[in-house]
């Protein structure tokens, strides 16, 4: 006798389907089904997404191409002031029908080397897209987003600075891939080179790519999005920004902005100089992070001196233009700008304020560099607080950065994170914070911590201050103007150790 197993079996007729198996594959439909619809809204999204940043770009061009008639508009407000004054008033300055012709003068100049400029930008995102296009499912946020409307910001995506064409591992990101020249440091040619050029650097995936462009004629490649008749009117703050990003351009890439880059970048080269002495001895070069890299010539300068540097930047007004100076200029002193044209106050006198600039001051492409400088384009946090960044970099360098945080912490707690332990982070710069003075945006968040609890935080993060002391700077200032705002920036150098937080 078999003994029983508490199991009744029940014999089914063949082809019968039992409720168990018909509520399985109920189930099974079921899920099907949900993920389906989860990968659709997923589209959905992404494709918003991907509208809003092209919203964003066209935005950002559109300020670009604004530039020429914002100051225009200007300067005929100079003329009717001129013109209210009465004959006897005229007779004192005479000079200044012929100062408005030669502001006309600079005004074109600094417009072809911005048109020049966005000529060979090559967008990231379909500038085609309409954000209608994205928002036909009601269950998605269609509103715009501050993330692309208000800070111009987008999602990452790498910009390979003389090197190859870059983009981060997390594909979930939406990060989108963009064709730039490559050029070797002793060779301006653009080449086209199919090996990673940081020898499988884990930090990210790249494939080659160049673009042959001869900046010297506007017409040599057309762009749909560059026809004045589609270019859109924006707000006089985003022209603002235009005219900051030419100051900026002194600062980096002009002989004229020696004295700051002194000021700023010297100490922070000449700290990394000492804290990796024997850099060039070892198979492979330590590893710099320069987040808010602006223009990209401190982030050019680190790799001269032997790292594999890598600039983030933030802004597509500064990646446009960096892009350009670090992969399109061929000889030094090529371009020629007027960045002090926009103000009449505190000039010394009108050929101070008139007076050309040339840039750049080196060929970047010549300047020495690194095997393995980039740029990379992107929140920082979003970008890099991803596991496959964590204890990647020896080395991160801030400049008047830190204090462009929504949330001051959560910068100290990512630079904490993708250190090597014993790796080193040097700091120069204020804390003026962008978004304390915010009106009208209820909801923007900005932690405004004094520097003694900046240094706290940074202590339970596993920081300790090896180096610190005080800087005075200026930073984008007319050398010649009779006011010169001066910052007292703090300087340090800290070492990461074993964290206390996680």
């Amino acid at each position: 006798m078999i003994p029983s197993s508490g199991i009744t079996e029940t014999a089914t007729a063949p082809g019968t389907v039992t409720s168990t198996s018909t509520e399985n594959e109920r189930i099974e439909m079921t899920r099907e089904v949900d993920e389906e619809e989860e990968e659709e809204k997923i589209r959905r999204q992404k494709k918003l997404e991907e509208a809003l940043e092209a919203k964003s770009l066209r935005r950002i061009i559109s300020a670009y191409l604004n530039y020429p008639e914002a100051a225009e508009e200007d300067l005929n407000k100079w003329e009717r002031s001129y013109r209210k004054l009465s004959p006897a008033h005229k007779a004192l300055v005479p000079h200044y029908a012929l100062k408005f012709q030669r502001l006309r003068r600079c005004i074109s100049t600094n417009s072809y080397f911005i048109f020049n400029m966005l000529q060979a930008f090559e967008p990231p995102v379909d500038l085609s897209q309409d954000l209608d296009d994205g928002c036909e499912d009601t269950n998605l946020d269609c509103a715009p987003h501050e993330k692309y409307i208000l800070d111009e910001r987008h999602d990452s995506s790498c910009q390979p600075a003389l090197t190859n064409n870059c983009r981060h591992k997390e594909e979930s990101k939406r990060i989108h891939d963009s064709e730039f020249q490559k050029k070797e440091a002793n060779d301006p040619s653009p080449m086209n080179h199919s090996e990673d050029p940081r020898n499988n650097d884990e930090r990210n995936d790249c494939d080659g790519g160049h673009l042959n462009h001869d900046h010297g004629n506007a017409s040599v490649s057309s762009h749909d999005w560059l026809d004045p008749s589609l270019q859109t009117h924006v707000p006089l703050v985003d022209v603002d920004k235009v005219r900051c990003i030419i100051r900026n351009i002194v600062r980096d890439w002009a002989a004229e902005g020696q004295r700051e880059r002194d000021q700023c970048y010297k100490p922070i080269l000449d700290e990394l100089d000492s804290l990796f002495p024997d850099r060039q001895k070892k198979s492979t070069p330590p590893s710099c992070l320069v987040p808010g890299a602006g223009l990209g010539r401190l982030a050019l300068e680190i790799s001269c001196l032997g790292f594999i540097s890598q600039g983030n930047e933030f802004s597509y007004y500064m990646m446009i233009c960096s892009s350009f100076i670090l992969n399109y200029a061929q000889v030094p002193n090529e371009w020629t700008i007027y960045p002090w044209i926009h103000s009449n106050c505190n000039s010394l006198s009108d050929n101070d304020q008139l007076r050309p600039v040339s840039i750049p001051d080196i060929h970047p492409a010549s300047a020495g560099i690194t095997e393995g400088f980039s740029m990379c384009g992107g929140d920082f946090v979003e970008v890099y607080n991803e596991s496959c960044q964590a204890g990647m970099w020896d080395a991160v360098v801030t400049c008047f950065f830190i204090d462009t945080a929504h949330n001051i912490i959560e910068y100290i707690e990512t630079i904490s994170k993708i250190l090597k332990d014993g790796g080193v982070w040097i700091n120069l710069g204020p804390l003026l914070y962008h978004f304390a003075d915010t009106y009208g945006l209820g909801n923007e968040m900005s932690i405004e911590l004094s520097l003694e609890d900046v240094k706290r935080v940074a202590s339970q993060y596993g920081f300790e201050i090896e180096k610190e002391r005080t800087i005075e700077t200026t930073y984008t200032t007319n050398p010649r103007s009779m006011m010169q705002n001066r910052y007292y920036a703090a300087f340090w150098t800290m070492r990461k150790k074993c964290a206390k937080t996680t």
